[in-house]
Protein backbone atom coordinates (compact mmCIF):
# COMPACT_ATOMS: atom_id res chain seq x y z
CA UNK A 1 0.00 0.00 0.00
CA UNK A 2 0.97 3.49 -1.23
CA UNK A 3 0.59 6.37 1.42
CA UNK A 4 0.89 10.26 0.22
CA UNK A 5 -0.01 13.38 1.48
CA UNK A 6 -3.01 15.62 0.59
CA UNK A 7 -3.06 19.50 0.85
CA UNK A 8 -5.27 22.16 0.43
CA UNK A 9 -3.53 24.52 -2.26
CA UNK A 10 -2.50 26.97 1.15
CA UNK A 11 -0.62 23.56 2.04
CA UNK A 12 -2.73 22.61 5.11
CA UNK A 13 -2.72 18.83 5.97
CA UNK A 14 -5.80 17.27 5.09
CA UNK A 15 -4.78 13.61 5.48
CA UNK A 16 -3.55 10.61 3.56
CA UNK A 17 -3.95 8.85 0.63
CA UNK A 18 -4.26 5.25 0.16
CA UNK A 19 -3.29 3.43 -2.80
CA UNK A 20 -4.12 -0.64 -2.28
CA UNK A 21 -3.44 -3.15 -4.44
CA UNK A 22 -3.52 -6.70 -4.81
CA UNK A 23 -6.65 -6.75 -2.01
CA UNK A 24 -9.46 -8.09 -4.34
CA UNK A 25 -12.03 -8.24 -1.17
CA UNK A 26 -11.40 -7.09 2.41
CA UNK A 27 -11.77 -9.38 5.91
CA UNK A 28 -13.88 -6.92 6.68
CA UNK A 29 -16.60 -6.37 3.95
CA UNK A 30 -20.10 -4.93 3.06
CA UNK A 31 -22.79 -7.69 1.18
CA UNK A 32 -25.46 -6.74 -0.32
CA UNK A 33 -28.75 -8.98 -1.69
CA UNK A 34 -31.29 -5.89 -2.36
CA UNK A 35 -32.69 -4.01 0.28
CA UNK A 36 -30.12 -6.11 2.47
CA UNK A 37 -27.17 -5.74 4.13
CA UNK A 38 -24.44 -7.86 6.32
CA UNK A 39 -21.02 -6.74 7.74
CA UNK A 40 -18.58 -9.74 8.33
CA UNK A 41 -15.25 -9.45 9.50
CA UNK A 42 -13.23 -12.81 9.00
CA UNK A 43 -16.48 -14.29 7.89
CA UNK A 44 -18.46 -13.02 10.84
CA UNK A 45 -21.69 -11.47 10.76
CA UNK A 46 -21.16 -8.31 12.78
CA UNK A 47 -23.74 -6.20 11.49
CA UNK A 48 -26.92 -6.99 9.74
CA UNK A 49 -28.93 -4.29 7.77
CA UNK A 50 -32.46 -3.69 6.34
CA UNK A 51 -32.85 -1.03 3.98
CA UNK A 52 -36.33 0.28 4.61
CA UNK A 53 -38.90 1.76 1.92
CA UNK A 54 -39.03 4.17 0.82
CA UNK A 55 -35.19 4.86 1.70
CA UNK A 56 -36.17 6.59 5.13
CA UNK A 57 -34.00 4.76 7.37
CA UNK A 58 -32.22 1.62 8.40
CA UNK A 59 -33.09 -1.31 10.92
CA UNK A 60 -30.30 -3.00 12.04
CA UNK A 61 -29.07 -6.32 14.50
CA UNK A 62 -25.46 -5.69 15.82
CA UNK A 63 -23.83 -8.94 17.00
CA UNK A 64 -21.12 -8.03 19.19
CA UNK A 65 -18.93 -9.99 16.68
CA UNK A 66 -16.51 -6.93 15.90
CA UNK A 67 -12.88 -6.73 16.81
CA UNK A 68 -10.70 -3.24 16.25
CA UNK A 69 -7.99 -4.63 14.22
CA UNK A 70 -5.90 -1.67 15.51
CA UNK A 71 -3.96 -2.43 18.88
CA UNK A 72 -4.76 -0.94 22.40
CA UNK A 73 -3.42 2.62 22.18
CA UNK A 74 -1.05 3.44 25.50
CA UNK A 75 -1.27 6.56 27.33
CA UNK A 76 2.53 7.21 26.67
CA UNK A 77 2.15 7.12 22.75
CA UNK A 78 -1.39 9.37 22.68
CA UNK A 79 1.60 11.91 24.92
CA UNK A 80 3.76 11.61 21.95
CA UNK A 81 1.69 11.76 19.02
CA UNK A 82 -0.54 14.48 20.14
CA UNK A 83 -1.18 17.37 18.23
CA UNK A 84 -0.05 15.94 15.24
CA UNK A 85 -2.62 14.28 12.77
CA UNK A 86 -0.31 13.17 10.26
CA UNK A 87 1.79 10.78 12.57
CA UNK A 88 -1.61 9.34 13.84
CA UNK A 89 -3.01 9.00 9.94
CA UNK A 90 0.30 6.98 9.20
CA UNK A 91 -0.23 4.70 12.41
CA UNK A 92 -3.90 4.11 11.70
CA UNK A 93 -2.65 3.35 8.32
CA UNK A 94 -0.52 0.73 9.23
CA UNK A 95 -2.98 -1.45 11.20
CA UNK A 96 -5.37 -0.92 7.74
CA UNK A 97 -2.49 -1.88 5.33
CA UNK A 98 -1.03 -4.67 7.67
CA UNK A 99 -3.51 -5.87 10.25
CA UNK A 100 -6.66 -8.62 9.48
CA UNK A 101 -10.03 -7.35 9.51
CA UNK A 102 -9.64 -4.19 7.87
CA UNK A 103 -12.01 -2.73 5.47
CA UNK A 104 -9.30 -1.72 2.66
CA UNK A 105 -9.74 -3.48 -0.85
CA UNK A 106 -7.90 -2.48 -3.88
CA UNK A 107 -8.63 0.77 -4.94
CA UNK A 108 -7.88 4.85 -3.59
CA UNK A 109 -8.61 6.04 -0.06
CA UNK A 110 -8.74 9.25 1.92
CA UNK A 111 -7.93 9.06 5.13
CA UNK A 112 -8.43 12.28 6.90
CA UNK A 113 -8.34 14.23 10.25
CA UNK A 114 -11.36 16.77 8.63
CA UNK A 115 -15.04 15.28 8.69
CA UNK A 116 -18.64 16.85 7.69
CA UNK A 117 -19.31 15.70 11.62
CA UNK A 118 -17.57 18.31 12.79
CA UNK A 119 -18.93 21.46 10.74
CA UNK A 120 -22.77 20.48 12.21
CA UNK A 121 -22.61 21.64 15.54
CA UNK A 122 -24.18 24.50 16.45
CA UNK A 123 -22.39 27.15 18.63
CA UNK A 124 -24.99 27.18 21.27
CA UNK A 125 -25.19 23.26 21.91
CA UNK A 126 -22.49 21.47 24.08
CA UNK A 127 -20.23 19.06 22.72
CA UNK A 128 -21.64 16.70 24.91
CA UNK A 129 -25.31 16.83 23.76
CA UNK A 130 -24.12 17.49 20.13
CA UNK A 131 -21.59 14.08 19.98
CA UNK A 132 -24.37 12.49 22.25
CA UNK A 133 -27.56 13.03 19.44
CA UNK A 134 -25.02 11.71 16.56
CA UNK A 135 -24.35 8.05 18.17
CA UNK A 136 -27.13 5.85 16.82
CA UNK A 137 -28.94 4.23 19.86
CA UNK A 138 -29.74 0.51 20.38
CA UNK A 139 -28.55 -2.99 21.53
CA UNK A 140 -28.76 -5.59 19.12
CA UNK A 141 -31.01 -3.83 17.68
CA UNK A 142 -32.25 -0.50 16.40
CA UNK A 143 -32.46 2.35 13.83
CA UNK A 144 -30.75 4.64 11.73
CA UNK A 145 -33.31 7.11 10.63
CA UNK A 146 -32.41 8.90 7.62
CA UNK A 147 -34.42 11.64 7.94
CA UNK A 148 -33.81 12.92 11.90
CA UNK A 149 -29.88 14.16 10.84
CA UNK A 150 -30.44 14.29 6.98
CA UNK A 151 -26.99 13.82 5.03
CA UNK A 152 -25.30 14.71 8.78
CA UNK A 153 -24.41 11.19 8.68
CA UNK A 154 -24.54 9.72 12.44
CA UNK A 155 -22.06 7.29 14.13
CA UNK A 156 -22.88 3.83 14.65
CA UNK A 157 -21.04 1.93 17.07
CA UNK A 158 -20.41 -1.56 16.24
CA UNK A 159 -20.73 -2.85 19.95
CA UNK A 160 -22.38 -1.25 23.34
CA UNK A 161 -20.69 2.35 23.99
CA UNK A 162 -19.18 1.91 27.64
CA UNK A 163 -20.39 4.44 29.88
CA UNK A 164 -18.24 7.16 32.23
CA UNK A 165 -17.41 5.55 34.89
CA UNK A 166 -15.66 2.36 32.79
CA UNK A 167 -11.69 1.59 33.51
CA UNK A 168 -10.90 2.50 29.80
CA UNK A 169 -13.32 5.52 29.82
CA UNK A 170 -12.12 7.34 32.64
CA UNK A 171 -8.21 6.24 31.73
CA UNK A 172 -9.06 8.55 27.80
CA UNK A 173 -11.08 11.17 30.27
CA UNK A 174 -7.58 12.07 31.67
CA UNK A 175 -6.03 12.07 28.41
CA UNK A 176 -8.87 14.17 27.35
CA UNK A 177 -8.56 16.35 29.97
CA UNK A 178 -5.04 16.52 28.95
CA UNK A 179 -5.38 17.15 25.37
CA UNK A 180 -3.94 13.86 24.66
CA UNK A 181 -7.09 12.13 23.59
CA UNK A 182 -6.37 9.63 20.09
CA UNK A 183 -8.38 10.06 17.43
CA UNK A 184 -11.28 7.68 16.50
CA UNK A 185 -11.34 5.98 13.28
CA UNK A 186 -14.30 6.31 11.56
CA UNK A 187 -15.29 4.24 8.53
CA UNK A 188 -18.07 5.89 6.42
CA UNK A 189 -20.56 3.44 4.49
CA UNK A 190 -22.66 4.89 2.26
CA UNK A 191 -25.43 1.84 2.16
CA UNK A 192 -26.10 2.66 5.87
CA UNK A 193 -25.25 6.51 5.35
CA UNK A 194 -24.05 7.06 8.56
CA UNK A 195 -19.92 5.84 9.81
CA UNK A 196 -19.36 3.15 11.97
CA UNK A 197 -16.65 3.26 14.47
CA UNK A 198 -13.46 1.20 13.77
CA UNK A 199 -11.52 2.03 16.79
CA UNK A 200 -12.41 4.19 19.51
CA UNK A 201 -15.56 3.59 21.44
CA UNK A 202 -14.08 4.13 24.73
CA UNK A 203 -12.49 7.40 23.78
CA UNK A 204 -15.64 8.98 21.81
CA UNK A 205 -17.20 8.08 24.97
CA UNK A 206 -14.47 9.87 27.35
CA UNK A 207 -14.83 12.82 24.66
CA UNK A 208 -18.56 13.38 25.43
CA UNK A 209 -18.15 12.52 29.23
CA UNK A 210 -15.31 15.66 29.15
CA UNK A 211 -17.90 17.89 26.42
CA UNK A 212 -15.04 18.48 24.28
CA UNK A 213 -14.79 17.75 20.27
CA UNK A 214 -13.37 14.36 19.57
CA UNK A 215 -10.29 14.03 17.51
CA UNK A 216 -11.40 12.29 14.27
CA UNK A 217 -10.05 10.22 11.63
CA UNK A 218 -12.08 9.37 8.99
CA UNK A 219 -11.86 6.58 6.18
CA UNK A 220 -13.47 6.66 2.87
CA UNK A 221 -12.96 5.21 -0.66
CA UNK A 222 -12.09 7.88 -3.71
CA UNK A 223 -12.39 8.16 -7.42
CA UNK A 224 -10.17 5.10 -8.81
CA UNK A 225 -7.24 6.35 -10.71
CA UNK A 226 -8.42 5.83 -13.82
CA UNK A 227 -11.71 7.81 -13.49
CA UNK A 228 -9.56 10.65 -11.73
CA UNK A 229 -7.00 11.05 -14.30
CA UNK A 230 -10.26 11.40 -16.39
CA UNK A 231 -12.11 13.88 -14.63
CA UNK A 232 -8.98 16.06 -13.64
CA UNK A 233 -8.32 16.23 -17.20
CA UNK A 234 -11.99 17.49 -18.32
CA UNK A 235 -11.40 19.98 -15.39
CA UNK A 236 -8.36 21.35 -17.31
CA UNK A 237 -9.91 21.51 -20.70
CA UNK A 238 -12.86 23.72 -19.11
CA UNK A 239 -10.36 25.76 -17.58
CA UNK A 240 -8.43 26.34 -21.00
CA UNK A 241 -11.89 26.89 -22.17
CA UNK A 242 -12.28 29.58 -19.86
CA UNK A 243 -9.36 31.61 -20.41
CA UNK A 244 -9.73 31.05 -24.33
CA UNK A 245 -13.48 32.73 -23.74
CA UNK A 246 -12.05 35.41 -21.42
CA UNK A 247 -9.57 36.04 -24.41
CA UNK A 248 -12.27 36.37 -26.93
CA UNK A 249 -13.54 39.17 -24.96
CA UNK A 250 -10.50 40.97 -24.33
CA UNK A 251 -10.12 40.79 -28.28
CA UNK A 252 -13.69 42.41 -28.51
CA UNK A 253 -13.65 44.96 -25.59
CA UNK A 254 -10.31 45.69 -24.28
CA UNK A 255 -8.21 44.97 -21.32
CA UNK A 256 -10.73 46.08 -18.99
CA UNK A 257 -12.07 42.74 -19.14
CA UNK A 258 -10.07 40.52 -17.26
CA UNK A 259 -7.90 37.46 -18.19
CA UNK A 260 -10.04 35.23 -16.62
CA UNK A 261 -7.67 34.00 -14.58
CA UNK A 262 -8.55 34.91 -11.04
CA UNK A 263 -11.85 33.24 -11.92
CA UNK A 264 -10.95 30.39 -13.30
CA UNK A 265 -8.04 29.34 -11.36
CA UNK A 266 -9.26 28.99 -8.15
CA UNK A 267 -11.95 27.13 -9.38
CA UNK A 268 -9.97 24.61 -10.52
CA UNK A 269 -7.82 24.40 -7.57
CA UNK A 270 -11.02 23.49 -5.80
CA UNK A 271 -12.45 21.09 -8.29
CA UNK A 272 -8.99 19.13 -8.66
CA UNK A 273 -9.21 19.05 -4.30
CA UNK A 274 -12.69 18.26 -4.35
CA UNK A 275 -11.78 15.31 -7.01
CA UNK A 276 -9.06 13.92 -5.03
CA UNK A 277 -10.93 13.91 -1.77
CA UNK A 278 -14.33 13.21 -2.62
CA UNK A 279 -16.33 10.72 -1.04
CA UNK A 280 -17.43 7.87 -3.29
CA UNK A 281 -20.02 5.08 -2.51
CA UNK A 282 -18.81 1.96 -0.39
CA UNK A 283 -18.37 -1.05 -2.47
CA UNK A 284 -20.75 -3.91 -1.74
CA UNK A 285 -20.62 -7.39 -2.54
CA UNK A 286 -22.66 -9.48 -3.90
CA UNK A 287 -24.13 -12.15 -0.37
CA UNK A 288 -23.75 -15.97 -1.87
CA UNK A 289 -26.80 -17.63 -1.61
CA UNK A 290 -28.54 -13.97 -1.58
CA UNK A 291 -31.83 -13.02 0.11
CA UNK A 292 -32.19 -16.80 1.33
CA UNK A 293 -28.91 -16.81 2.91
CA UNK A 294 -29.14 -13.63 4.67
CA UNK A 295 -32.46 -14.51 6.26
CA UNK A 296 -30.83 -17.83 7.17
CA UNK A 297 -27.87 -15.92 8.94
CA UNK A 298 -30.38 -13.03 10.65
CA UNK A 299 -32.57 -16.30 12.15
CA UNK A 300 -29.55 -17.43 13.67
CA UNK A 301 -27.92 -14.52 14.81
CA UNK A 302 -31.23 -13.47 16.42
CA UNK A 303 -32.51 -16.58 17.60
CA UNK A 304 -36.08 -16.43 19.50
CA UNK A 305 -35.88 -12.67 18.86
CA UNK A 306 -38.35 -11.27 16.20
CA UNK A 307 -36.66 -9.61 13.80
CA UNK A 308 -36.16 -7.86 11.28
CA UNK A 309 -39.19 -5.55 11.82
CA UNK A 310 -42.31 -6.78 9.97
Amino acid sequence: MQRSDVTRDDGTWVGLSLDVQDRRQPELCVFGAGARLRVSQLSRPVLLAVVEEPLQGVDFWRTDAYRSFVPPLRADMGRALSGSPERWAHHFARHLGDSPGSPLHEGRWLLSCESPLQRRRHAATSHAEYWSSMLVEGHPDGYIDWCLHSTSWEILPLRPMPGPDDSRVKAYRKQAREGTLPPVLLWWVSGLDCHLILDGHARLAAAVAESIEPPLMQLHRTLPHDDLAARVGDAVRFYECELARFAELRAVHGPTVPDGAATAGPQLVRLLHDLDTGQRPTWAWPLPGGEGQWHRIAREVTVGNRWPPA
